[in-house]
């Protein structure tokens, strides 16, 4: 087992563009660990040869996840550390890495993370928010009415996503439909030379997009809605329907006095006894 490494998994954060935004205690984890599982070996020796890392590579990634956790923790029980990197960022982050960590922790091991770069910290880090909390859910679906279930399920939350440049603007135009006002921050290619941050409303957005370069990967937040937030809507309903009003009624009045989606009241008029 190398120096100053303990018989465990370590899971290293590794850079999302930029090769130097790699921490030092990174670099001389990787060098010292006796293997490192990689979701891309090919992708992973870039950066190896840039820092003169000669670890051992052995390929980890989603279609291997499983098979491979046997042989991993065949090298745990033989005293040998082991080192977890993904193509960009943290492992188990949108990432694969979750099987073989549980595997590892159910096995007795220790599991180590290396902190580093971010793409949904550094998004944050670099736009106006009024509060602190923030739900990050990964890439969105890609069929639309999952993509409007899962908003309207984060109305009330700052909802942290990731997406495809060639799904952006199709995504941000199917959410536009039922939420035309919806705030929104883009960051595309973070970290790396043409870095693009951009904050405002989504028709704005897609605007922007559709007559500008839309290139790299892309880490974007839907600002919740503060005004529907500041109202209780349910109890609203409830007390409108013992007026024996209808449901499309009780939307358009919820709507015109609170300023708030019909659609969505609607649709939580349906959902209400």
């Amino acid at each position: 087992m190398a120096n100053n490494i303990e018989n465990a998994l370590y899971v290293v954060a590794t850079p999302i563009g930029n090769l130097d935004d790699i921490t030092l205690r990174a670099i001389e984890t990787l060098k010292q660990v006796d293997i490192i599982a990689a979701e891309d070996t090919r992708n992973t020796s870039v950066l190896l040869e840039k820092y003169g890392i000669t670890t051992r590579l052995i390929s980890y990634h989603k279609y291997s996840e499983t098979s491979r956790c046997e042989l991993f923790l065949s090298y745990l029980n033989e005293g040998k550390s082991i080192a977890l990197v993904s193509d960009a960022g943290t492992p188990l982050i949108s990432d694969p890495g979750a099987i073989l960590v549980e595997a590892v922790l159910n096995a007795g091991f220790r599991v180590v993370p290396i902190v580093g770069a971010s793409a949904v910290i550094g998004l944050l880090s670099a736009i106006p928010r009024k509060c602190e909390d923030f739900k990050f859910i990964g890439f969105l679906p890609r069929v639309k009415n999952q993509i409007l279930e899962v908003i309207s399920k984060n109305q009330y939350e700052n909802l942290v996503f990731y997406e495809s440049p060639n799904r952006l603007i199709e995504t941000l135009e199917t959410i536009a439909i039922e939420y035309p006002d919806k705030k929104v921050a883009i960051g595309r290619e973070l970290t790396k030379k043409f870095e693009e941050i951009k904050v405002g409303k989504i028709t704005e957005i897609i605007e922007y997009f559709k007559n500008n370069t839309l290139k790299g990967e892309i880490a974007g937040l839907l600002y919740k809605d503060e005004k529907q937030e500041e109202i209780d809507v349910s109890s609203k309903i409830k007390k409108l329907k013992t007026l024996n009003l209808k449901d499309k009624e009780i939307a358009s009045i919820i709507a015109t006095l609170y300023d708030v989606n019909k659609n969505q009241v609607y649709k939580k008029c349906l959902e209400i006894d």
